[in-house]
């Protein structure tokens, strides 16, 4: 009598789960109508009424002397805030990922502060520490300078966030070995952490600048509001709804967001050319 050997059963395989890489037609129409009535259907608007009196009309509320004056100190303030963010929002990040000290994740918090905190506000405490009346004897209200501390506040964390994770993802090993072979800390610096940080820091650069041409409720108490010397375009923008001029208004705001648009487009492209250049060396 022979034994048959009986094979074991085999298992039904579960049928795998499928997952979508995309949303699908109806996620992106969602995405879209929600981008087309959020940005796209006011920058429409914007700048409709800023031609509202044709090229002419436009080009005479761009050229005026206190729309070309707000423009200019700006734009000057601006940048003088990105650059000086970049440095310090860059070794902020640093010491944040690098260093440990007591309180350092309160530090950290305190970071995003100026996202959460009214912008009025921190007008409002610039104003009574550099005020008339500054407890430090220190009084900048209505100068240029004071300009430029309300905008570092409210920028700093755009180049702080930006650069941190990538500091985080820096492969230690890469300094170390470096630095066995002899490297000093400034070669190590700009040779091997600065291209790497290079797009995040033109990111929170443009970002930082940006944030600062449009901003109002900063400066608005410390700046003083004077024409010609520290009254920036979004209180350009306002001095003209107040007298009625929304045209002039509208020309002003569409410049500011063009001139916004093209430093984002520009950096983000150096950024994307900077990245790409460091993918192929490594």
């Amino acid at each position: 009598m022979t034994i048959t050997e009986v094979a074991p059963p085999v298992a039904k395989s579960k049928p795998t789960r499928r997952t979508w890489g995309s949303v699908g037609p109806l996620g992106v129409g969602v995405a879209m109508l929600w981008l087309t009535i959020i940005v796209l259907l006011p920058l429409a608007a914007i700048t409709s009424e800023a031609f509202d009196d044709g090229w002419s009309g436009f080009w005479d509320a761009v050229t005026a002397e206190g729309a070309l004056n707000a423009l200019k100190i700006t734009v000057l303030v601006s940048l003088v805030v990105a650059v000086i963010n970049v440095v310090m929002g860059t070794i902020i990040a640093w010491v944040l990922v690098r260093d440990e000290f007591p309180g350092k994740r309160y530090v950290n918090a305190l970071i995003d502060l100026p996202f959460a905190l009214p912008t009025i506000v921190a007008s409002l405490v610039l104003l009574s520490l550099y005020g008339p009346n500054s407890p430090i004897n220190v009084e900048l209200n209505a100068t240029q300078p004071a300009l430029v501390i309300a905008l570092a506040f409210v920028t700093l964390p755009f180049v702080v966030r930006q650069v941190q994770p990538v500091l985080i993802e820096i492969d230690k090993e890469v300094e170390d070995a470096a630095a066995s072979l002899g490297a000093n800390n400034w070669v190590i610096w700009w040779k091997i952490v600065f291209p790497a940080l290079a797009p995040a820091v033109l990111s929170g650069a443009g970002l930082a600048f940006s944030r600062a041409i449009g901003e109002f409720g900063s400066v608005v108490l410390i700046g003083g509001n004077i024409p010609g010397e520290t009254q920036v375009a979004s209180q350009y923008i306002q001095q003209q709804i107040e007298v009625d001029s929304p045209v002039d208004a509208a020309t002003v705001s569409l410049v500011l967001l063009l001139i916004a648009f093209v430093v984002l487009l520009v950096l983000r492209v150096v950024g994307q050319r900077t990245s790409r250049r460091e993918e192929l060396n490594s």
